[in-house]
């Protein structure tokens, strides 16, 4: 087969791989209605595919009428470095041959269930292929209990690296419209029945589903009862309460389709082929459609909304008729996608087609391109870089940020197995390749480190997908080490209000109102949407939540680190919406969020800030953390702004009341973080007084500035010393009784803790995030163009599974061309706020002479 002109758009090109049928003797040949699926690298062997079963002939005359045959249940690989077929023949039963069944990845297993073949329906026993240590072995899992029960056509994945749920299919008597899900960390295996809220899609066969990263399942396409073709998708996803919960997608399909693949590359899935009525595959641009499950839209290949599609352009392209197939088989590995065979018309295929952004034929400053980048992030919390072709290089790197996803996924399976039972129908594992593996897992840590590279979406960045999102070099960061410190004066002292009461779910409101990373605009009166009886409510109910978490909260990753935010609400959407952001629909189900303090003050949007941030506390207690900064204190926002906010934007009573209630929620929050045991995270540092983590823990909520102790007073206000060559205890310019702590500090404390890293906040860096004490340290700040005059940029961290630390940057916004709105934080002209930044100007960045300082003084960030 030859080469056909690959497609001249943003989108990316399906093109024949290499004309491996005709020089691989081991390559699977002509085949439909078979599984492929990408197993993840490990750090012994490179990704690859694994290929099972279908059908390799058809009988009858083509059409709707066809029936398979040459059914067969042989394996092969595909290794995705050396590019080569491997047919492989794993020990043990293997299942009965088999088409029109599912498949799914756990680590580096492949599970199978279901299918059809000549004798019929195949059984609803679970298959195995463990591919631990490179020995590829068969089990079959005897699942207890009523289950889905033979069926084919069926879809099943993988969520949220637990949970494997199969959805829809025939059971040979009707088509179904059920869900099922087994919990893989559960002993003995067992399936259950899901009963998930929402509008449940209809019953349906030959659809598709791929499980995002965060855990959403999306349920694609199919065929109905009457033999319909279907265009709707629905998403399915579990909450942390258990419940699951069916969610229609926006808009339909470009083209009603069955018998598709359908494979997700970051947050936009890939649906390729298909059948129409009568068998007839899918024609011209439908051959190919994505949907944007973040921007919640079908495009089309251009990355165009569908309604912007013209007809013609598939005559224009012969290679859109190499996607004209159907029964066909898709996988995605980093941002490439395969696709293996299938039918067209009455031929079964064998060719071997890539998807891939090309240099040659795509805008690297394209929508499409530039959101693929931006939404194909490896499950360590990286960002894939961009190119037409991964080489071994980036291959090698990508192996080793998901090994430690895939050993994850195996210790989950390995976790749930007893000793009961024999291990060939009741284990994945057998008992010396468990044993064998769990001794490699427990002879190295991971240790954390910072990722060499930083995500940067561009300077140029404006609106919802402008600009490139590109990776550069820890050592490109000219102006990471330089600080910005504005300045200031005193205070006075809140009274304890008394509850009032107020609507319920009003958490679910603010959610509602505020959580809108693409398209949030401020009130254009400033007034704000709550009153003082709905703030009593939301504090009060975070304030329950706070009381009975413990001072040091306890993490796990992956999780994500945000500096200081200052009420620059505008600057937390946009992160949000080139990062990810809190929510079902984004990627709460996936990874923790963790927020290091000063929300408010300084910014114009403080009770944006901080209203929403207590919402998703409330929303989600156990994965959105909040610990406090020192800006969160009645004595220090009197004078920063959030005060004077309160009073402008809900009238005098009203926002005095307010602002008294929030500075009594924040003497009850946390006041430090560890995440894994490794990565302590506060606020202000470590200061002259903080030796061990059971200070922190000690200190007992709730507790004001002024009845705290000389620890709580470093906790939130200390700063490292100006370099690394500056050791020892050092006066801070922040005011009298303030220390600056040098790098032997940071090392002892670590030393002693048997921690890794200290993450802080607190001081604003030119470029968002700052290494100190070689890297033991790391200061970050989220809010860009500080006080309106910085220029600085901001960041968060990434804290993947491997506890590997990924920087991810956002450059301030230019000045707005005609309207304020347009650029939210830099239309400051004739305020309040910022006539009182002109009062309390940052100081020149760290490294330069700093302004003598009036003792009576203190500098606040």
């Amino acid at each position: 087969m030859g080469s056909s002109k690959p497609w001249l758009s943003p989108a990316p090109s399906y093109q024949p791989f290499e004309s491996f049928w005709d020089t691989d003797e081991d390559a699977p040949g002509p085949r439909c209605a078979h599984t492929l699926t990408a197993v993840a690298p490990t750090k012994s062997h490179g990704p690859r595919l694994i290929l099972f079963g279908g059908a390799t002939a058809i009988e009858g005359g083509g059409g709707a009428g066809i029936r398979l045959a040459g059914v067969t249940n042989t394996v092969h690989s595909y290794d995705v470095l050396s590019k080569k077929w491997t047919k492989i023949k794993p020990a043990g039963e293997p299942p009965s041959p088999r088409a029109a069944h599912t498949a799914a990845a756990v680590g580096t297993m492949v599970v199978f269930q279901g299918g059809i073949g000549p004798a019929g329906h195949s059984t609803d026993d679970l298959y195995v292929l463990d591919m631990t240590n490179d020995k590829f072995k068969w089990h079959r899992v005897v699942v207890q209990g009523e289950g889905p029960g033979p069926r084919y056509g069926h879809v099943m994945d993988l969520v949220a690296q637990r949970y494997l749920v199969t959805v829809s299919g025939n059971d040979g008597k009707r088509v179904l419209s059920d869900a099922w899900a087994l919990d893989t960390a559960q002993k003995p295996y067992a399936w259950q029945k899901l009963t998930p809220e929402g509008d449940r899609p209809s019953a349906r066969m030959y659809a598709t589903a791929s499980a995002r990263s965060d855990g959403m399942l999306l349920l694609c396409g199919g065929r109905d009862i009457s033999g319909t073709p279907l265009a709707d998708a629905y998403g399915l996803l579990m909450h942390r309460n258990g419940q699951w919960e069916w969610t229609l997608a926006p808009g339909v399909s470009p083209s009603s389709r069955y018998q598709h693949a359908a494979v997700f590359v970051g947050a936009r899935l890939h649906v390729t082929g298909g059948s129409v009525r009568g068998g007839r595959g899918v024609d011209g641009e439908a051959a190919v459609a994505v949907l944007d499950t973040a921007a919640g839209v079908w495009l089309d290949r251009n990355g165009l909304v569908t309604s912007s599609r013209t007809k013609g352009q598939a005559d224009q392209d012969p290679s859109l008729e190499l996607l004209r197939r159907c029964r066909h088989a898709a996988a995605s590995v980093d941002t490439q996608v395969y696709v293996y065979g299938g039918l067209r018309g009455d031929l079964v295929l064998d060719d071997f087609l890539i998807a891939e952004n090309s240099p040659a034929h795509s805008d690297s400053n394209s929508p499409a391109a530039i959101s693929e980048r931006a939404l194909a992030r490896n499950l360590d919390g990286s960002v894939s870089s961009g190119g037409s072709r991964m080489d071994k290089n980036s291959m090698a790197k990508l192996a080793e940020a998901s090994a430690a996803e895939a050993e994850a996924a195996n210790a989950v399976w390995q976790a749930a197995q007893s000793a009961s039972g024999t291990p060939d129908e009741t284990s994945l594992l057998d008992n010396s390749q468990a044993a064998e593996t769990t001794s490699d897992g427990s002879d190295t840590e991971a240790d954390v480190r910072l990722h060499p590279r930083a995500v940067v979406v561009a300077k140029e960045t404006v609106g919802s997908l402008g600009g490139m999102v590109r990776q550069l070099s820890l050592d490109q960061f000219e102006n990471e080490s330089r600080r910005m410190v504005p300045l200031q004066n005193d205070l006075s002292q809140p009274k304890r209000p008394t509850k009032p009461k107020s609507p319920q779910g009003l958490h679910k409101k603010i959610i509602s109102t505020l959580l809108r990373p693409r398209n949030w605009k401020p009130p254009v009166n400033r007034r704000f949407f709550l009153d003082s009886y709905e703030v009593g409510e939301l504090c009060y109910a975070a304030e329950q939540i706070f009381m009975h978490e413990p001072t040091v909260l306890q993490l796990k990753a992956p999780t994500k680190l945000f500096g200081d935010l200052h009420g620059q609400f505008g600057d937390l959407m946009r992160l949000f919406d080139e990062y990810g952001y809190p929510s079902t629909a984004g990627d709460i189900t996936y990874i923790d969020y963790l927020f290091l303090g000063d929300y408010v003050d300084r910014g114009q949007h403080s009770l944006e800030t901080i209203t929403l941030l207590l919402a998703l506390k409330i929303e989600y207690p156990e994965n959105v953390h909040l610990i406090r900064g020192n800006h969160e204190a009645a004595d220090i926002n009197a004078l920063f702004g959030f005060r004077l906010e309160c009073i402008e934007r809900m009238g005098e009573n009203d926002g005095i009341w307010a602002w008294t209630r929030f500075n009594q929620l924040f003497n009850y929050l946390p006041l430090a973080a560890l995440i894994e045991k490794k990565i302590i995270c506060m606020h202000g540092g470590i200061g002259r007084s903080i030796h061990t983590v059971e200070q922190i823990e000690k200190l007992e909520r709730p507790i004001t500035m002024d009845a705290g102790s000389l620890v709580l007073m470093d906790l939130l206000w200390s700063d490292p010393t100006e370099n690394d060559s500056v050791e020892g205890l050092r006066p801070n310019a922040r005011g009298p009784g303030l220390v600056t702590f040098g790098p032997d500090r940071v090392t002892d404390f670590c030393k002693r803790n048997k921690l890794q890293m200290i993450i802080r906040a607190h001081e604003c860096v030119m470029d968002g995030f700052e290494r100190f004490a070689q890297g033991q340290l790391i200061t970050l700040f989220s809010a860009t163009n500080y006080c309106g005059t910085a220029n600085n940029a901001g960041a968060i961290l990434v804290v993947g599974r491997g506890l590997m630390i990924v920087p991810k940057l956002i450059h301030p916004l230019p000045p707005p061309m005609h309207s304020p709105e347009t650029s939210p934080e830099r239309g400051m002209d004739d305020t309040w706020m910022q006539e009182l930044n002109i009062q309390r100007p940052p100081t020149p960045t760290r490294g330069r002479p700093q302004p003598d300082l009036d003792r009576n003084s203190l500098a606040y960030i």
